[in-house]
């Protein structure tokens, strides 16, 4: 007959995770600031960042 886990054993088994998902966290964070950056740096974001703004100040009476 097996005893029933305590909550000290199963913590125990999952010691590692939590470092294994601020790794994939922090790829994930990096990749997505690399392509905004290449996003924004080009012609594209630079359109579209002249887009919003006109937008904005279009609503704001300003443009």
């Amino acid at each position: 007959m097996t005893r029933p886990s305590t909550l000290r054993d199963r913590r125990a088994d999952q010691r590692g995770i939590t470092t294994a998902e601020y790794a994939v966290g922090t790829a994930a964070g990096a990749g997505l600031a690399g392509l905004l950056y290449k996003l924004l740096t080009g012609g594209f974001g630079d359109r579209m960042l002249r887009t919003l703004f006109d937008h904005v100040f279009g609503l704001l009476g300003i443009g």
